[in-house]
């Protein structure tokens, strides 16, 4: 497969990846969507911890696709401004709604393949 491809294929798991974690559900009768990221993100200290974990997907891609430091470090620190945020009683689950670091992590990710 050549890399082109290789790389669309990689950013539309990415972007399923994204979709189900930060915005696949939408909350009746607002435009608000929110994702298992979220539902897991509930409880305290371990949702945070599997949300990181699962966070790490799209760097564990970026890494494989041979992304540079400077990618991979805004990543991290989106998936730590996610981690740390959540950690906040009611304050972090509703900044996570907001947010969606995996999101931007596969925006970001996305934006520096097409250079």
């Amino acid at each position: 497969m050549n890399t082109e491809k290789s790389h669309q294929a990689t950013l539309k798991r990415l972007e399923k990846f994204s979709r189900f974690t930060d915005s696949s559900i939408r909350i009746p009768f607002t435009h608000f969507k929110l994702g298992a990221e979220s539902l897991i993100g509930i409880l305290p200290v371990v949702g945070d911890l599997a949300g990181l974990l699962l966070s790490s997907y799209v760097l564990f891609e970026a890494q494989r696709l041979g992304v540079g430091w400077g990618i991979k470090l805004r990543i991290i620190i989106n998936m730590l401004i996610d981690f740390f945020a959540g950690l906040l009683p009611i304050i972090g689950d509703i900044f996570d709604v907001y947010f969606k670091a995996n999101t931007r992590n596969t925006r970001l990710l996305a934006r520096h393949l097409s250079q």
